[in-house]
């Protein structure tokens, strides 16, 4: 019987090793569980200041561009009138040569007339 009890006793003392591992193990993943809630609850709390911090500067991008448009469109129309008005100066230019050359040769037949060249 000595033989049976101790056999016993070393199947609880198995026993009490395995639920104690078991223990452990059970403690360490609740621990890696929470470290794991506590990584997404600091996650989703990032997550929604940057949503609003994006949602912040898009406002201000919006009103930026509403304050600046008035000033870009008389930008575009002052370069409108620009393009016009090279333009006017390119024919102006264009017509005065013209005439110069027109009347150079008119100028250049009288001057011969009067001097009696031919």
């Amino acid at each position: 019987m000595s033989g049976a009890a101790y056999d016993v006793s070393d199947e609880k003392d198995n026993a009490h090793e395995s639920r104690s591992v078991i223990h452990r193990r059970l403690d360490e993943q609740m621990r890696q569980i929470n470290l794991l809630d506590n990584g997404v609850e600091i996650s989703s709390g990032v997550d929604a200041t940057l949503r609003e911090e994006v949602k912040a500067l898009k406002e201000t991008v919006s009103e930026n561009h509403k304050a600046v448009q008035p000033a870009l469109e008389d930008w575009k129309r002052i370069k409108t009138i620009g393009y016009g008005v090279s333009g006017l100066i390119a024919i102006a230019a264009l017509t005065t040569g013209a005439i110069v050359t027109w009347m150079s040769d008119g100028a250049a037949a009288r001057i011969r007339h009067w001097l009696k060249f031919k």
